[in-house]
Formats: structure tokens, sequence, C-alpha cells
């Protein structure tokens, strides 16, 4: 009985810590594009880009945004 508590309860966890907009996304740093102090990283699975100054990939998927112009 305590091992399916533990299990529901790890269930439930996984379900409100995750982040369903990041799911799909996995990022990669990209250190030939850093500038200025930030940190570039690129996504592998829709090839968004991102930039950083934390050093940390982003915590949001950037496929659907439209890159600025230059």
């Amino acid at each position: 009985m305590i091992v399916v508590a533990g299990l529901l309860l790890a269930f439930v966890l996984v379900l409100v810590f995750s982040n369903p907009a990041t799911r799909a996304c996995r990022w990669r740093e990209d250190r030939r594009g850093d500038r200025d102090g930030l940190k570039k990283f690129r996504c592998m699975a829709c090839g968004a880009e991102g930039f950083t100054s934390t050093g940390k990939p982003p915590l949001d998927c950037r496929a659907d945004q439209t890159p600025p112009d230059k």
C-alpha cells in the first residue's frame, strides 16, 4: 500500500512541476553565437534560437515566435 501511495505521489508531483511549454524543446548551447555576455542556445527539435544572460537554457519554446528584423 505504501508503494502505491508513493507512486501516486510521484506521478502527481511530475504533473505539477513539469513545464508543458518546453516539453518538446531540446536546447543546446551554441558557443559560436555568443555575444555581449549572452549565451546562445538552439533547439535541436524545432531550430528555434534564444539568448540568455544566466548561462542556462531558455525556459520557454520560441518555435512559434517570429525572429526580429535585422
